[in-house]
């Protein structure tokens, strides 16, 4: 999700600083959640800025790539396994624990799919 314009927030602020409106008063104007004009209050009294905060560091990946090769012959090895039973293989392994969904974000950055065998009659 993008951040909100700075003219946006500028307009927040100079509105809310001009006095005789209330928070919840300054978000219905905008059509922004209350929340946000607080945060931008917040970060407007402590740095007298409010441009858009710039993430400087992403999240570590939580598998590195030797688990990555792992998880991948698992996929291989147990294509018809679902999420739960490739992430506690993936424990047995390697004994990283991870959620289901992550395991699910990891398959997909790999590019691989799950193909489920039909049961034998």
């Amino acid at each position: 999700m993008k951040p909100y314009s700075t003219d946006l927030r500028q307009k927040v602020v100079e509105t809310y600083l001009a006095g005789g409106i209330s928070q919840r008063k300054v978000a219905e104007r905008f059509r922004v959640a209350p929340s946000f004009v607080g945060k931008v209050l917040k970060q407007y009294r402590d740095t007298g800025r409010v441009e858009p905060k710039v993430r400087t560091q992403q999240t570590p990946p939580k598998l590195n790539p030797d688990q990555l090769a792992i998880l991948e012959q698992l996929v291989h090895d147990h294509n018809d396994a679902t999420l739960a039973e490739l992430r506690k293989k993936l424990h047995d392994a390697t004994g990283v624990l991870i959620g289901r969904s992550t395991v699910d974000r990891m398959i997909k950055r790999l590019n691989l799919t799950l193909k489920k065998n039909a049961p034998s009659e």
